[in-house]
């Protein structure tokens, strides 16, 4: 009985590990690259394109994106970055021009605009654009017109 019961505890520690995982591409090249823990991907990963530049990093919980997450272009140039809850987009995002910088910063919830979009040309802010659950409610092109009709304060959420 006693052994039994040792036999069954070393079964569930093993299956409870978390091991490291590579998966390569037909080509032989990285795939991907991460934790699982229960079948499941778990902690920081990294997937690569079939050329072998990053495509994208970060962490997961069972199986679902969370937390800080950066996602490149197939060139190597990174595309955007933010954070992940459940596998949704959240919080601020910041997407990035084909010369690496900054494009627009965005509020995002449940993989939508939802809030403010910051538009920067050249590293200097344009305008600001309104977003409710993904649709488009207003855009302001100076900074004197945005703080009339906003609080600065709402760019905190």
């Amino acid at each position: 009985m006693r052994l039994v019961f040792i036999f069954s505890l070393i079964c569930s520690f093993a299956v409870a590990q978390k091991q490291y995982q590579k998966n390569y591409f037909d080509n032989g090249k990285l795939e991907s690259c991460g934790w699982i823990k229960n079948g499941k991907k778990t902690e920081y990963w990294r997937t690569y394109y079939k050329n072998g530049n990053l495509k994208s990093e970060g962490h997961y919980k069972n199986n679902l994106r969370t937390k800080f997450w950066k996602l490149y272009s197939s060139n190597g140039q990174k595309e955007s970055e933010g954070h992940f809850e459940n596998d949704k987009k959240i919080k601020w995002w910041v997407f990035y021009d084909d010369n690496g910088k900054v494009n627009h910063k965005c509020q995002v919830k449940n993989d939508q605009k939802n809030g403010y979009c910051l538009m920067y040309k050249d590293e200097k802010l344009t305008s600001a654009v309104k977003y409710s659950q993904g649709k488009r409610i207003k855009e302001w092109t100076d900074l004197k017109s945005f703080k009339k009709d906003n609080k600065l304060s709402d760019l905190n959420k």
